[in-house]
């Protein structure tokens, strides 16, 4: 089983933050206030109480100090006592960490409805404004709230319910939203200027209408760093092309732009490959500089019934996480075999990789329901779990994702390289060793000649959303550079 505390093992990697399901969060806050969970159903092993399941605390079962939250899901008034908020609102500043997600996601599933490129719009003046507050209040640092430019390719009714139709849209709308959080910025949060685009072309007029907004020369309340959107990413060619063009705009300094965040990315692969770029622009241009990635997949692989078992890391394969679906019988609700041993008895999967968490959790545990029991609507329903059984499923896959990250990066240190990160039919080149080369490259003219020149490089790298690359052919970024909509 591995160490609990993920705070001391981080070294100097890329810095993976869960993006914390506000279903888990609600557990751990409101159990604070009231009795959320009856103490006779919390395993013995969580000696402090749900608390046990809260990594951002001392009190922790494991201790990790980095975690990603979006303002989508929260009630953005500061102004009340929300004590499902509590695991966010309440934390120890000093000894946590969060990122917040400005809910740029959900303009773009039409969920907060407005007319985005209207600045004078009432609707989208109050998001904007409650989510800038949130922000300053709660969160170290926090995403610019950008309007997605995926949105064009979205629903019809989501398109209607925001009034954005086009890149174009998309691009104003965004730019009314930064101007407006410049002037009116108040707290200790530090901002991320969010990056978009479906393509290259996309992505570059982008950056040329935003990067004003960290530029101190033009505004003294300037963003503090970036987050990579849109194609940015899973394009490796894309993100080093900025990062190049960063440095070159004097827009990666050190004291004023010294994060960057990279939008929903889970491959174990990329966690080496980001850590090569951290590595590379602390070594060559910003000492203080840090990169990090978030996921959810450890809570909606538990929402949908699965949980993680095993990781898969050999030299010159494919690494990943595996998760697979977890029994559920209400027969077993008074089997005391340990969890790990019951879920390769009933043919789950035939190896359960230990956690802190699972190492303490019985079969009984995951399967709170027997025969006859009725569930809290006064039914009885089909499955034995009951939601805490999620909350105890959701905190062991998140210790051991966080727990791939930091091995992947280990392993990678002593020569264990995945696939991804080589490329041997011709030469053995890895890809660390051209990131280097490329970021270390004094004239940005030759280091984006660089870039360009392994082009077939990147092409291995495949992100999250599948497809990586300047040549890269997809129906999304081929359809959006041969085609405008009217």
């Amino acid at each position: 089983m591995m160490d609990s505390n993920f705070t001391q093992q981080q070294n100097d990697y890329a810095v993976f933050l869960p993006a914390i399901s506000s279903f888990y969060a609600t557990f751990v806050g409101r159990q604070r206030y009231e009795t959320y969970v009856d103490p006779a159903r919390i395993p013995s092993h969580f000696t402090n109480g749900l608390e046990s399941g809260n990594w951002l605390s001392n009190d922790g079962l494991f201790n990790y100090k980095w975690s990603l939250y979006s303002s989508g899901h929260v009630d953005l008034d500061t102004t009340k006592h929300l004590p499902k908020e509590a695991m966010i609102r309440e934390r120890d500043r000093s000894t946590s960490f969060i990122v917040g997600d400005s809910g740029g996601y959900q303009i773009g599933k039409g969920v907060w409805e407005a007319d985005w490129k209207d600045p004078n719009c009432p609707k989208a003046h109050a998001k904007r404004d409650a989510v800038l507050k949130w922000m300053d209040a709660y969160m170290d640092y926090g995403m610019t709230l950008d309007v997605p430019s995926w949105l064009q390719r979205s629903s019809q009714e989501a398109r209607d319910r925001t009034g954005i139709h086009s890149y174009e849209d998309a691009c104003s709308a965004t730019e009314i939203n930064n101007e407006y959080w410049i002037r009116n910025r108040k707290g200790e949060c530090r901002f991320l200027n969010t990056l978009q685009g479906e393509n290259h072309t996309e992505a570059d007029d982008w950056y040329n209408r935003m990067k004003k907004y960290c530029d101190p020369k033009q505004y003294e309340n300037h963003f503090n760093g970036w987050a990579m959107g849109g194609q940015n990413v899973s394009d490796v060619h894309l993100i080093l092309k900025r990062i190049v063009t960063l440095m070159r705009d004097g827009l990666l300094e050190k004291g004023l732009h010294d994060w960057m965040h990279v939008l929903g990315t889970s491959k174990l692969e990329w966690a080496c490959l980001l850590t090569d770029v951290q590595r590379a622009i602390r070594k060559n241009y910003n000492e203080n500089f840090t990169i990090s990635y978030d996921c959810a997949s450890p809570f909606l692989a538990v929402a949908n019934g699965q949980v993680y078992c095993e990781l898969t890391m050999e030299d010159r394969k494919r690494w990943s996480y595996r998760m697979m679906k977890c029994f559920d019988d209400r027969n077993l609700h008074t089997d005391t075999t340990p969890f790990a041993q019951a879920f390769i008895r009933e043919g789950c999967y035939h190896k359960f990789d230990e956690t802190i968490i699972s190492k303490g959790l019985t079969a009984a545990d995951i399967c709170a329901y027997g025969p006859g029991d009725l569930n809290k609507i006064g039914k009885e329903g089909s499955t034995s779990w009951d939601s805490f059984t999620y909350f105890l499923l959701m905190a062991h896959s998140v210790a051991l994702h966080i727990h791939a990250c930091q091995e992947s990066n280990r392993r990678y240190d002593k020569g264990i390289v995945p696939s991804m990160l080589v490329q041997e039919d011709f030469d053995r080149v890895l890809m660390r060793d051209v990131i280097n080369e490329i970021i270390g490259c004094a004239d940005s003219d030759k280091a984006l000649e660089l870039v360009d020149e392994y082009s077939r490089l990147w092409m291995e790298a495949v992100g999250t959303r599948g497809y990586t690359g300047k040549r890269a052919i997809n129906s999304n970024t081929k359809y959006y550079d041969l085609f405008q909509e009217v």
